[in-house]
């Protein structure tokens, strides 16, 4: 009988099982049903200590829940996630978007690989064994569609400088695999001198381009009558000086990398297709001026009085009869804006940082040079010219012109004008943004650090300094016009101190004027030396901004 009533005790009630008492039950489970989960949700909603729990959660207490409740959630999210399994996903309402970023150049339709390839191959017909030499790349390159000066680079990008030669079959795999990938000429010309695995250019990847210009120009045509020393020389020289113009305007990030955006935005392919049109090399005064070469080097023998082809401190304080500030000296001697680890440790600057320094000198107007200068002026590195570094450079200013008897502005009325010829946009420190939007950086930096162009300055009425500064038209740009008097002034000392030959005056190269005195020194020590680039100093990323930035 008890084992009667026990069992009947233990007997499962009919009907629908409640989760209650499903959960209170020792017994095995049967699977869910359908019906079974509604019932289960809808308890797990209105069950009032679960939802005192999820409560206490939205406020930010931690709690656990108890071990039915986590079954219960458990459950839950699995018909959740069911459910969404089954709903269908919505049709894609939103469009394809066209690409816009074209690294190596927006692709044409119109270009017809298979006849450039044929005119190429045409062209390498002419040549003795379909085989072309350094001397055939002229028509090569016509023929690809490309400057003439464009040989050196294609020569070399078709491994011609370990051969000798380049045959046809290499040279039309290299050009049309350039023609698939490469869609400008700024990509192309990249896509020839870099090295394997790169997409820049560093120093030294141009100089096979700036080699063959130097040995065919006919407007160097006259180093060829030099004597050997003269050539070594100028082999040497004349691209190193070239690749920091090309560096010093081309690359903006200051990376020592030039990439095909910086190429594109530059006039530098530009300048290499007028090469071909302009017998004076001369007239190309933004990268390939002899003329300009023979100046800065010339500038640069006169310092380096011990002829090692390096400048310390002293030596550069000479510059123009000591115009430039002691402060600013040992500030160019910081590394802020040199370039070459060893030489910053031995205290000098190789002849790759003077051509830098020579030029942002001369012409403080240009973008590169007004952030060379702020670099110098920024002691403390953060981007803005507070009122205690104008005011460390200007107490040079100060004492210097008390030495020549001259009165001195005080700091805070000369602080004043600054502010007013600025007009930054936060009170209290001049940023670079703010110097390249004012048209008198010259001025600027000048009063801070170069004695003999402040005086200048001050003669003139500011009036007048607006005037130059706004003026229209192709004028030629202060280094230009510095570079043009200095060579004159070179050249006329040169022929003025060399004798009467048979009573007629004699023409001589300025090659034969200059480097003739150069013969030992040189001879000692190879002069071209592929410097390293600026590997700490960035360039301040509130400077970045469009404005600053030339349109493609």
């Amino acid at each position: 009988m008890e084992c009667a009533e026990l069992s009947h005790h233990l007997e499962r009630p009919a009907g629908p099982v409640l989760p209650q008492e499903c959960s209170a039950w020792p017994g095995p489970r049967r699977p869910m049903r359908a019906d079974g989960m509604r019932l289960r949700e809808l308890s797990l909603r209105q069950d009032p200590d679960l939802r005192q729990e999820l409560a206490s959660l939205a406020r930010g207490c931690d709690f656990v829940l108890p071990s039915r409740f986590k079954k219960r959630l458990k459950a839950f999210q699995q018909v959740q996630v069911q459910t969404k399994k089954e709903e269908p996903l919505p049709p894609a309402t939103s469009q394809s978007i066209p690409t816009f970023y074209f690294p190596r150049g927006r692709p044409k339709e119109t270009v017809n690989v298979d006849a450039v390839i044929a005119k190429i191959e045409r062209t390498f017909a002419q040549f003795p064994h379909e085989r072309a030499t350094m001397e055939d790349m002229g028509r090569v390159a016509k023929a690809c569609g490309c400057p003439l000066y464009w040989k050196g680079p294609l020569f070399c990008g078709a491994g011609g400088e370990r051969t000798g030669c380049v045959s046809v079959h290499k040279f039309v795999a290299m050009w049309r695999k350039i023609l698939q990938t490469c869609h400008d000429d700024a990509a192309k010309f990249v896509h020839l001198l870099m090295n394997p695995g790169c997409n820049y250019l560093v120093q030294e990847d141009f100089v096979p381009f700036l080699q063959d210009v130097v040995n065919t120009h006919p407007g160097l045509s006259f180093l060829k009558e030099a004597s050997e020393f003269h050539s070594r020389y100028i082999t040497t020289a004349l691209p190193l000086q070239v690749i920091q113009r090309i560096f010093y305007t081309v690359n903006r990030s200051w990376s020592g990398r030039i990439t095909c955006t910086e190429l594109r935005r530059s006039t530098f392919l530009q300048n290499v297709a007028l090469l071909e049109e302009e017998a004076d090399i001369n007239q190309l005064t933004e990268y390939f001026s002899y003329e300009h070469f023979y100046v800065i080097y010339c500038k640069f023998w006169e310092l380096d009085t011990d002829h090692d082809l390096l400048i310390d401190a002293q030596d550069l304080a000479r510059h123009n009869d000591h115009a430039i500030s002691t402060r600013m000296v040992d500030r160019i001697f910081s590394g802020a804006v040199t370039r070459g680890r060893k030489v910053q440790k031995a205290g000098k600057i190789s002849y790759a940082d003077f051509v830098w320094f020579l030029i942002s000198e001369e012409d403080k107007k240009t973008p590169t040079s007004i952030e060379y200068w702020f670099r110098c002026m920024d002691l403390d590195g953060d981007g803005a010219l507070s009122m205690f570094e104008l005011e460390y450079f200007y107490e040079e200013q100060c004492r210097r012109l008390d030495s020549m008897a001259i009165e001195a502005l005080p700091f805070e009325d000369c602080l004043c004008q600054m502010l007013d010829l600025v007009k930054p946009q936060n009170e209290g420190k001049i940023t670079l943004h703010d110097l390249k939007q004012c048209k008198l950086a010259n001025v600027f930096f000048d009063t801070f650090f170069n004695i003999e162009k402040y005086l200048d300055h001050e003669q003139k009425e500011q009036v007048s300094l607006f005037r130059e500064s706004e003026s229209d038209g192709p004028e030629l740009s202060d280094w230009e016009k510095y570079a043009a008097e200095e060579y004159d002034i070179l050249v006329a000392e040169e022929a003025a101190g060399e004798p009467w030959d048979e009573g007629f005056d004699t023409e001589l190269s300025p090659v034969d004027q200059k480097l003739s005195t150069l013969r030992s020194p040189l001879s000692q020590r190879p002069f071209f030396e592929t410097p390293s680039p600026l590997g700490a100093v960035d360039l301040y990323e509130y400077a970045c901004r469009d404005e600053d930035l030339q349109t493609l």
